[in-house]
């Protein structure tokens, strides 16, 4: 007879109960990690998309000025622009290109939202310790700890490392379109599918990624600054919150009322385009070259020294202060909508539907 214990046989029997619910747990957690990254792709391109209707004609007066002669400019101003265009090209000049930029901007927010939220997930894996994964495994987001501010900025850096592979090709095919300017130089293109046709004739695929390397330091670094922004922001009025409630209930960024949650993307898109506004500038020039210029491609170390010798300093700031008008009120809307549309009815329809 055997002489072990009913304490001992039960706790001998937990490892394999342990191993028995195992499978049934990964597939749970694959299944809601899928969910989770349908409603990132989902909800983050709808934010994408009423974000880009919102800023492309102030980028389109933006990229005319960045891309204009230093020695003879066409216009003296973002209001000189706006009013020049207005006249000679008609309001429908304002949102020349958007196609692409729209599926852009898509694109752009579903990747940037899919991955942040994904690589906080494999930070927080290597930063936790054994005893903590057991005590919060299982357990939905909103309730784990979390992460610290740098974790947030590199989640962000690596976020936006990803989206700038989808998006310079986007990018390109909107540069060649919005720099046609009217009176100043003949329609090249007819739209998106010529540019595109063009460039795999002319430079083949890679062509694509002309201003590739300008793009990824704009937007790693513009990605730390958008996300580490708008979550210090929230962070800021979930503390106060917190102060102010009468229980021990935890507030979270969905307790956040839409003016908190657009004050937090208002920040993040201006410290975003007023940080990296010169690399963005010079990925617009090598882009457009082609269009604006004669001679070989020039590198992104040749166009920035080029540029600074025709203007200096400033000529890499022309621009900037209609972008950075533009990318307050974007950057909001596109958080507040990425937010409020996960917790909306149509998070309902698509959770049902997926």
């Amino acid at each position: 007879m055997s002489s072990t214990s009913p304490t001992a046989a039960t706790t001998n029997c937990l490892p394999a109960q342990s191993a028995l619910n195992a499978p049934a747990q990964f597939v749970k957690d694959t299944r809601s990690n899928f969910r989770q990254q349908l409603d990132d792709i989902a909800f983050g391109s709808i934010a994408g998309m009423v974000g880009k209707f919102v800023e492309y004609p102030f980028d389109t007066v933006k990229l005319r000025l960045q891309t204009q002669p230093l020695d003879r400019p066409y216009y003296s101003g973002p209001t000189h622009c706006f009013l020049t265009m207005l006249k000679n090209e008609g309001a429908s000049s304002f949102y020349k290109g958007m196609a692409s930029p729209l599926v852009g901007a898509m694109v752009e927010n579903a990747a940037l939202f899919v991955g942040y939220r994904q690589i906080q997930k494999v930070i927080r894996s290597y930063s936790m310790t054994d005893s903590q994964r057991i005590q919060y495994d299982g357990l939905p987001e909103d309730q784990l700890p979390p992460l610290s501010q740098t974790q947030l900025v590199l989640a962000g850096t690596l976020s936006g490392a990803m989206a700038s592979f989808v998006l310079t090709p986007v990018e390109l095919i909107k540069c060649k379109l919005q720099v046609q300017l009217g009176n100043h130089h003949r329609q090249q293109y007819s739209g998106p599918l010529d540019v595109i046709r063009h460039t795999i004739q002319q430079h083949g695929m890679t062509g694509f990624y002309r201003g590739y390397l300008a793009t990824l330091i704009r937007e790693s670094g513009g990605g730390a600054c958008w996300f580490g922004f708008y979550e210090y922001s929230c962070g800021q009025f979930i503390r106060i919150r917190q102060q102010q409630a009468s229980s021990n209930a935890k507030i979270t960024k969905a307790d956040l009322s839409p003016s908190e949650l657009m004050v937090g993307g208002a920040l993040g898109g201006v410290a975003y385009n007023i940080s990296f506004f010169p690399v963005d500038v010079v990925k617009s020039l090598m882009q457009t070259d082609e269009e604006l210029r004669k001679g070989p491609s020039r590198s992104f170390l040749q166009t920035t020294r080029d540029h600074y010798n025709a203007g200096g300093i400033r000529a890499f700031y022309r621009g900037c202060g209609i972008t950075a008008a533009r990318s307050a009120p974007t950057s909001a809307i596109i958080f507040m909508t990425y937010v409020r549309t996960i917790d909306s009815a149509l998070h309902m329809i698509f959770r049902w539907y997926c």
